[in-house]
């Protein structure tokens, strides 16, 4: 007879193989409509955009970041960039200034009120039908922007493309599993682009048509998660968001262990609290998938990390205190018999197989995530790094996070 806790166990492994499956299906049944574009595009026309670009103490990357939008492949009277410094205690605004003789280039100094009141400080000076933020710590590729508008060229229906974000610069393990973990993120969202149903219009050059803020207001603070607030308001009234998968964002990823929990503690927090904010459109088919699938998956996904790492802590102790009565039993007995493999012994347990799938499922969208971005098929030493870092650290900041809620402490920024 299954325990309760096995009961548990299968149900959420069962769930988050669901959610992998679904995805592939997804994608078999629209590989034919991704298509990775090489070199230069035109289109009829050319909107004008204004490229929000917020600062907080990036003066070692703010001045890649501005020239990458400078020499974009878009026209240079149709591309407003505002440089908006919320209150740096380095030299940012130092070389912000640098800037300020360029004509498309408008400038904006403010205290320090975190990150939405700087995009909104940008969003009230608009002029421009179109409008997205550009992180400071990223670069755009040259051929971003226009490959992002020709998707509203495409369907005017769009409100919104968020592009694909790629790791840059990787140099630590940790950084290495942060890009595996990043191309993995190309295929989920490409795919949640099909259902209707993206949970997150990232900073790093998401574009919105600028009814978006005209029709449901400037950003919240969201519990420092602004980019999935907006998304889940957008949601709510039923505003198209798509992924555009040939438009590249390079960005800079926590380089330590402690710079990635705090980034990711952040991020949970920020999702558990926002669905919390929006309980209200949760499983509800008027919705959509974004409300029957998405934040669906992003739940039962928490629950089963922290189950399932409750679960293998305790077989370890477990194991461990039988080990200890066996020592004080018998002693410490090292056998002179040699190894031989029989098959027999194979654990042949139900959730190994799963297990295997579940994995397997994973590595193949990692692999797909790549396919769809850049058009190549591999297989990376960083998947390696992928599992083997995120199974130690990724429950730690699911758990931080889930208590950080119940006792209402909001994480910091950095």
């Amino acid at each position: 007879m299954v325990s309760v806790f096995g009961a548990i166990f299968y149900i959420l492994t069962f769930l988050s193989v669901y959610v992998q499956v679904f995805f592939l299906v997804t994608f078999l049944e629209n590989r034919k409509k991704i298509v990775t574009r090489k070199g230069k595009i035109k289109l009829a026309n050319y909107p004008a955009v204004t490229i929000i670009v917020p600062c907080w103490n990036e003066e070692n990357t703010i001045y890649k970041t501005v020239n990458s939008l400078l020499n974009m492949n878009y026209p240079q009277d149709k591309l407003h960039i505002f440089l908006i410094d919320d209150g740096s205690t380095d030299n940012t605004w130092e070389v912000i200034k640098t800037f300020q003789n360029y004509p498309n280039i408008q400038t904006f100094h403010k205290e320090n009120g975190g990150k939405h009141t700087a995009l909104n400080l940008g969003i009230d000076n608009l002029k421009t039908d179109f409008t997205g933020c550009l992180d400071a710590d990223s670069v755009a590729d040259k051929e971003s922007i226009v490959r992002i508008m020709s998707y509203f060229e495409k369907d005017s229906s769009i409100m919104a493309v968020a592009p694909s974000i790629i790791v840059t610069d990787a140099k630590s393990i940790i950084q290495h599993a942060q890009k595996a973990e990043y191309y993995m993120a190309v295929y989920v969202k490409k795919m949640l682009g099909f259902l209707g149903a993206i949970h997150v219009t990232p900073g790093p050059l998401t574009i919105f048509k600028r009814e978006v803020f005209d029709n449901l207001g400037n950003y919240h603070h969201a519990h420092n998660t602004e980019d999935m607030e907006i998304a889940y308001r957008m949601q709510k009234n039923h505003y198209k968001i798509e992924q555009c998968n040939d438009a590249y964002v390079y960005t800079n990823t926590p380089p330590t262990v402690k710079k990635l929990y705090k980034q990711r503690l952040r991020w949970i927090y920020g999702f558990i609290n926002n669905t919390i904010d929006y309980r209200g459109v949760l499983m509800q088919k008027k919705y959509g998938n974004f409300s029957l699938f998405t934040v669906p998956s992003g739940i039962v996904s928490i629950f089963a990390a922290s189950y399932l790492f409750f679960r293998a802590m305790y077989f370890l102790v477990e194991n461990a205190y039988q080990k200890i009565i066996q020592y004080n039993t018998v002693g410490f007995n090292i056998t002179n018999s040699s190894f031989t493999f029989d098959p027999f012994f194979i654990n042949t347990q139900t959730f190994i197989f799963i297990a295997i799938v579940l994995y397997s499922l994973v590595i193949f969208s990692m692999i797909l995530g790549r396919r769809i971005a850049q058009d190549r098929w591999s297989v990376s030493i960083n998947m390696f790094y992928f599992f083997f870092i995120y199974s130690i650290i990724a429950p730690f900041w699911l758990l931080k996070a889930i208590y950080n809620t119940i006792v209402s402490k909001k994480p910091s920024w950095r």
